[in-house]
């Protein structure tokens, strides 16, 4: 069963979304039969990282909030990530763009280290408020998740991947993706935003019924003759 998670590494609701999707994984009987895959969404393709622009700024000149506003829906945030194991720091927080992020994210993908990439970007910014757009640090987070050095690096001085990220930002709008996280089981069931374990895991339980339904067996069963185990005893009624 595969589940696709439509993110940008500068959502705090991803990153909690995430964490709460996990804590459900944990919990689904048939986890280990569960591939999960991240997608590329970008909440501002046209950010720009030079700008050097604080989070409290941005979300000031985005919202028409106060500085004192933003402050406090911050601090919210802080509190809603450490509800769920999560430590968010905003003071050193910028404003930047995530193309070459993602870029590297799908390469880890590509490398079978897609879940740890992705948790290490998501760190990288909302712990260690790092600078997730400078493409010498990338290619440290990369090692630091298991990639190739000279992999990641041949990666982010080219334009490899820019149109897998491309192409998944066009999908995820084809499917009606306005806002992430957008979590989507097997192509069949969507969750959007950072819901409670208990709908992740109800949706993975409801996606694998049907997948692989329960039969209902109608019936008597002291009524019916059958045999087991592929013996019928002979003189008997046909059961085993």
């Amino acid at each position: 069963m595969k589940v696709e998670i439509w993110s940008d590494f500068v959502c705090p609701f991803c990153y909690i979304g995430k964490k709460k999707f996990e804590e459900a994984l944990a919990q689904f009987a048939h986890k280990e039969q569960v591939v999960t895959e991240f997608r590329s969404f970008e909440l501002d393709p046209n950010a720009d990282s030079s700008a050097r622009m604080n989070t409290y700024e941005m979300l000031s000149k985005k919202y028409g909030m106060t500085m004192e506003q933003a402050k406090a829906s911050s601090d919210n945030l802080v509190q809603q990530a450490a509800a769920v194991g999560l430590e968010f720091r905003f003071d050193g927080a910028l404003a930047l763009n995530t193309f070459d992020a993602h870029r590297l994210a799908q390469y880890g993908e590509s490398e079978g280290c897609g879940a740890q990439t992705a948790e290490r970007l998501f760190r990288a910014y909302f712990t260690d408020n790092e600078d997730i757009s400078d493409k010498t640090r990338l290619v440290e987070l990369a090692v630091e998740a298991g990639l190739d050095e000279a992999g990641a690096r041949e990666v982010l001085e080219s334009e490899q991947f820019a149109d897998v990220v491309r192409g998944q930002e066009e999908e995820g709008s084809r499917l009606g993706i306005r806002g992430v996280p957008f979590f989507v089981v097997d192509r069949k069931y969507a969750v959007s935003g950072a819901q409670s374990p208990a709908v992740f895991l109800d949706t993975l339980n409801k996606a694998w019924e049907a997948k692989y339904p329960t039969l209902v067996q109608v019936g008597d069963d002291q009524e019916g003759a059958a045999c087991t185990d592929g013996y019928c005893a002979p003189g008997t009624d046909n059961k085993a």
